[in-house]
């Protein structure tokens, strides 16, 4: 592993302490085979003046929630360095009350609790601590003899620490054995199945130290492990199957889910080992994962098909039955089974899937599992992959201070976990459902023929994609494309048009009437029939039309647009009636006069205004309610017809149109 630490860039803030602790942390953070997604904790001790002029010993450790990577000086918890010592000499002490002490012992209220290892920190008697869970050493130690090749490898400067409990058990079994250490033969301590501390009164020392362990750890598995090989075996997707199985996943955790695929070489080569049955369900990478992970992924085997429903994907119910029977055998009378909802799955033949309530959730775990997967691998070279125990894995997993982690933001958004596909998202209508979509917790396809819709949103949670819906094929892979990103679809908004040029029937050309058609009628048929397989299986389905008040009052010299949006109407109320066995409701909006639309140019505004007599502002509110409509209006009506308000409602129309009197 190579050392990322520049003397160039800390001598900026090399006399601050704090400032240098920042800066070796992010270190650590940036480097994934070290420590995933909120792991590993560090600190410093600094002696500062209390309010009273006194000297005084502060530990500032990593707070609770934050991750290392991008940790800030306000990440670390201040704690009187004192009163953790002598925590660490109690004989017992609670979960709760360890916590409270911690708190009670901050010289600053609003800083985030301690990490859970604060007392372990305090304990080490030296400036700088750095604990991490390099997957190098946790692999060897996950392997037979692996406390006999870990002293090897790390040398007789390392203390092995048998595995225990994280927080006031680790901290007291640490206390007790090095009791009568001198500290000053040891540069760090493997923790066996958890991970390694390195300590020194100098960071870069410190940071190098963890650098060399580890460096030796992942030396020793290229020569005794050697490389994982790649099979290059890759089965297609069945992307039918897929959704099959984010609902069952749904069901079971009561929520939406995403469900991220991971069909590389690497992963779809490790689901093809032919007891990749056995290896995977062994437990995970080191106990801080199974927070994340569960103790175990479902195995879904490969034989699950477009023509089976989701009642055929059995593996699902297996797994919850599992899961439900090993809370049994483990829990106590005070503890509540969490959810039966697997968080990975080892796809046989095909790759991997990670499940999340959010795309952070999804993708984390999806981090976690290319990690656990190489471990497996090379554990298995040096003579079988073992985790822990199946009561530790459990303590771990039901902890209360882990779970807290999990807890802080429970609150959900209306549409967290379910999946969008909205055309004509570049602008106008469509652009304001994308953003009233995300701002209700949903992910979105967002598609439009225009080019500028690639980095128009910029977010994770947005499929950009280029297309032309009248041509079927970009449709087909827009589809195809939004169920490999997000692994299902629950909302269609079909919203993309054109507003075809002002001719009379009579004077009509050709191409006005078949351009209406293709855009305005064909192309939500085309949508909707690529749609509805997936929406077959998405959670509380729906489609939301976007048509107009031409439909219900239409005008002269309109009859290419007003006729294909009567069609487009006309195909919704059927659709309500062959998709309500489906339980996917199908409503429809008809807007009028929204004009912050690229259909109106401020030209085209102050000619219609001037013909009426009237300002802009008074020929915006030229209806019943004298009130201006706007793209979040009718965004504002989509999202309630996607969503509860409508939950019991298909086949309606729905102006948003301030009151037209025509169509009242």
């Amino acid at each position: 592993m190579k050392s990322l630490w520049s003397d160039t860039t800390v001598e900026k803030f090399a006399d601050n302490a704090l400032q240098l602790r920042v800066y070796s942390s992010r270190l650590l953070g940036q480097e994934h085979d070290l420590v995933l997604h909120g792991g590993g904790n560090t600190s410093v001790k600094i002696t500062e003046k209390s309010v009273f002029g006194e000297d005084e010993d502060i530990l500032y450790v990593k707070g609770s929630g934050w991750d290392l990577g991008d940790i800030e000086a306000e990440g670390f918890a201040p704690v009187r360095l004192k009163i953790l010592q002598h925590m660490a000499g109690l004989d017992q002490l609670s979960d709760a009350d360890m916590v409270r002490m911690q708190r009670a012992a901050m010289t600053n209220p609003y800083a985030p609790n301690p990490s859970v290892e604060a007392v372990l920190h305090a304990i080490i008697p030296f400036k700088f601590v750095d604990h991490t869970h390099a997957d190098a050493v946790v692999t060897i130690t996950n392997s037979p003899d692996g406390e006999e090749k870990i002293k090897k490898v790390a040398g007789n400067r390392v203390l092995i620490v048998p595995y225990i409990m994280p927080g006031f058990l680790l901290a007291k079994k640490v206390y007790e054995m090095t009791k009568d250490l001198d500290w000053s033969l040891y540069d760090g301590l493997v923790l066996l199945n958890h991970g390694v501390f390195t300590f020194d009164d100098d960071a870069k020392r410190s940071y190098q130290k963890m650098i060399d362990i580890v460096s030796r750890a992942e030396h020793f598995l290229d020569t005794q492990a050697g490389q994982i090989s790649i099979s290059g075996r890759n089965s297609e997707m069945d992307l039918q199957a897929l959704a099959k199985i984010r609902k069952q996943v749904s069901l079971k955790r009561r929520a939406a889910i995403y469900a991220l695929a991971d069909n590389s070489a690497e992963a779809a080569s490790f689901a093809s080992l032919e007891d990749v049955d056995s290896i995977s369900t062994r437990g995970p990478l080191t106990p801080d994962h199974i927070i994340r992970t569960k103790q175990l992924p479902l195995i879904i085997q490969n034989d699950t098909t477009s023509n089976a429903t989701v009642a055929d994907i059995t593996e699902v119910d297996d797994y919850a039955a599992a899961y439900q029977a090993y809370f049994d055998r483990n829990a106590n009378d005070l503890q509540t089974c969490l959810d039966h909802a697997p968080r990975w799955a080892v796809w046989k033949n095909v790759g991997l899937l990670s499940f999340g309530t959010s795309l952070q959730e999804a993708e984390i775990i999806s981090d976690i599992s290319r990690h656990t997967i190489k471990a497996i691998q090379l554990a298995e070279k040096l003579g079988g992959w073992q985790a822990l125990a199946e009561k530790d894995l459990f303590d771990m997993e039901y902890w209360e201070l882990e779970q807290a982690k999990l807890n802080k933001n429970k609150t959900r958004a209306e549409f967290q976990g379910k999946v969008a596909l909205v055309t004509g998202a570049a602008s106008g209508i469509g652009k304001a459902c994308v953003d009233m979509l995300l701002d209700k917790g949903a992910a979105v396809a967002a598609l439009d023929i225009n080019p500028a819709i690639k980095g128009l949103f910029s977010k994770d949670e947005v499929l950009e994609i280029t297309c032309d819906v009248s041509q079927d094929a970009e449709l087909k892979n827009a589809v195809a494309e939004t169920i490999r990103r997000f692994g299902g679809l629950d909302i269609l908004v079909t919203n993309a048009g054109v507003f075809t040029a002002n001719e009379s029937i009579e004077e009509m050309n050709e191409d006005t009437w078949e351009l209406s058609m293709d855009i305005n009628l064909t192309s939500h048929q085309r949508l909707m029939k690529h749609c509805i397989p997936f929406l077959r299986h998405g959670i509380d389905p729906a489609i939301v039309i976007i048509a107009s008040k031409n439909v219900p009052a239409p005008g002269p010299g309109a009859s290419a647009y007003s006729a294909a949006k009567a069609g487009l109407t006309q195909l919704a109320r059927v659709a309500a009636f062959e998709l309500g066995k489906d339980n996917i409701r199908v409503n429809t909006i008809h807007p009028n006069a929204v004009f912050d639309t690229g259909v109106w140019t401020d030209e085209m505004l102050q000619g219609r205004a001037k013909s009426y007599g009237m300002s802009v502002d008074q020929y915006k509110a030229n209806n019943v309610l004298h009130t201006a409509v706007t793209s979040t209006n009718v965004a504002d009506m989509v999202c309630a017809m996607a969503g509860e308000t409508f939950a019991k409602t298909t086949g309606s129309q729905v102006p948003v149109d301030g009151g037209n009197e025509r169509v009242i």
